[in-house]
């Protein structure tokens, strides 16, 4: 099991579009990947539940990611979210 705090640093969160391309990416993968913001857990390949999550810039959301290719999930998450998701930062 893998487990990073990461913060939201794109303009606008985890909206509609990155929202998407986060369970985009989840979804490549066969381990369980979650999102916890404060007290809300999400998985993060449902789309809905991720946009529940209503995580605005400079939320603090917790990652964790379990099964046989958890590595990778979470190499590639992290670079999703430190490419602000293909957004301006500011």
């Amino acid at each position: 099991m893998l487990i990073e705090n990461i913060t939201l640093n794109n303009k606008l969160g985890l909206h509609t579009r990155a929202a998407a391309k986060l369970v985009e990416l989840s979804s490549r993968f066969s381990s369980q990947i979650e999102l916890n913001l404060d007290t809300k857990k999400v998985n993060a390949k449902s789309i809905l539940n991720v946009m529940l999550l209503s995580a605005g810039s400079g939320s603090k959301l917790t990652v964790t990611i379990e099964g046989v290719d958890e590595n990778d999930a979470m190499t590639a998450l992290k670079a999703l979210f430190d490419s602000n998701f293909g957004e301006d930062p500011s």
